[in-house]
């Protein structure tokens, strides 16, 4: 079978399984496993830019995402009336000191000589510098949090458009990782897996304890929408009417209206990503990375500076789930810091690359429209699958709740299956790499 033609078919029968679900379920189920497919691929065109580009195993993905869902609160979000000034200023304070409590070091481990001399002078000057930065951050973050807990107890954003915050989404998690990389990047993949999981962990540890930043557990609600809500579609008049010319009812048809609007902001951002990937997949700048990847000292004894090469792959990735994250959220309407699992948001879209075909971004796409429906729909699948096998037994047989039981775990082992079977019998991906 010619290749264009199988991986057509491949996003074709994607297509039709969606459309099942509309056509058996529901159109809402339908087009929320769209929105959410669309979001889930632009994650895994960001992995892949760093796994399949580079060679880069970052298992810290989680934590880019969540900062890009910060991102929509800071930039969306009206401000707190009151908060700045109550502790605000202290708190940017407190930021600027510490930036240069830490220049301070960097300046005294430059300057001084190798020894227990520099060691001293670098631990006295982050001591002091921690008891003024704590000192000055301490009283304005207790002054923030009190003002209407219940409701804000944080700074809030800047009320700008919520769209603005998907780019500035991507760049938080670009300046996050350029943190990372220039401290992480030398390091063996392994550890370098280990490094991206342990930060994306305390990235989630801020977002869940700094309540002046995020509400911390409490969460943001009410995020402002790119989009009309579905209350005011249903009091125009003209909305209404069409809506009843396609024999809908209001309610509905606002729904579907609004979950459409999402996919159609959601596809133009990912179609723009993947020709950008593209065309850098396909560039000098692609080829070279991917000759690094294959085999980095042959490339360092060409002449290519592998570590620079790395360090911008893996912000510009990084940047790539930073955007998606922001999009998420602004999707949910919320920032909810306890829903950030390694699970959901590092393991589901490493499958997504792997079963896609690393290295391919058209593959990566096709990964993360397939896994996220399974994700979805297997659990209930599988709870109609055990009704059926458990129809004719009695009820309270043991058998019977052991299997009934056991379909609440068919997400977990579907997707186990399905890498397994990928790897086993297409260890490149359903769309490999060239």
């Amino acid at each position: 079978m010619n290749t264009a033609v199988r991986n057509v078919g491949l996003f074709a029968i994607v297509a039709v399984l969606i459309l099942l679900t509309g056509f058996l379920q529901s159109w809402n189920a339908a087009l929320l496993i769209l929105n959410m497919g669309l979001i889930s691929a632009i994650m895994a065109l960001g992995v892949n830019l760093q796994w399949g580009f580079a060679g880069l195993f970052n298992i810290g993905v989680m934590g880019f995402v969540a900062l890009g869902g910060l991102a929509a609160v800071l930039i969306a979000m009206p401000p707190t009336q009151g908060a700045f000034a109550a502790g605000g200023v202290r708190v940017i304070l407190a930021l600027v000191l510490g930036a240069v409590t830490i220049a301070a070091a960097v300046l005294v481990h430059r300057a001084m000589q190798k020894g227990w001399l520099r060691a001293a002078a670098l631990v006295a000057v982050l001591i002091a510098g921690f008891i003024v930065y704590r000192a000055v951050l301490d009283p304005g973050v207790s002054a923030i949090e009190a003002i209407n807990p219940a409701t804000t107890g944080y700074l809030g954003g800047l009320g700008l458009p919520v769209i603005i915050a998907w780019p500035i989404g991507g760049l938080f998690a670009a300046g996050a990782a350029w943190l990372i990389g220039k401290t992480a990047l030398g390091l063996r993949s392994d550890y370098l897996a280990i490094a991206t999981l342990g930060i994306a962990e305390i990235i989630i540890a801020v977002l869940k304890n700094e309540d002046w930043l995020s509400r911390g557990v409490k969460n943001v609600i009410g995020i402002p929408r790119p989009v009309p809500y579905e209350i005011d579609l249903q009091r125009d008049t003209g909305f209404v009417e069409r809506a009843a010319g396609l024999g809908l009812d209001p309610v509905m048809a606002s729904t579907l209206y609004v979950k459409l609007l999402y996919a159609g902001l959601f596809l133009v951002v990912l179609v723009v990503l993947l020709w950008m990937a593209q065309k850098a997949l396909d560039s000098p700048w692609g080829r070279m990375l991917r000759a690094i990847r294959d085999n980095g000292v042959s490339a360092e004894a060409m002449g290519k500076n592998v570590k620079k090469r790395h360090l911008q792959v893996f912000i510009l990735g990084s940047a790539v789930c930073g955007i998606a994250g922001a999009m998420m959220t602004t999707l949910d309407g919320q920032l909810t810091p306890s829903s950030y699992q390694p699970l959901r948001f590092t393991f589901l879209i490493w499958v997504m690359v792997i079963v896609g075909g690393s290295g391919n971004n058209f593959g990566a796409v096709l990964g993360g429209f397939l896994i996220w429906f399974l994700w979805v729909q297997v659990e209930p699948m599988g709870r109609l699958l055990m009704d059926v096998i458990t129809s004719g037994m009695a009820d309270g047989s043991w058998l019977k709740s052991h299997l009934l039981g056991s379909a609440a775990h068919m997400r977990l082992f579907t997707m186990g299956l399905v890498l397994l079977l990928v790897l086993r019998f297409n260890p490149r991906g359903l769309i490999p790499e060239k």
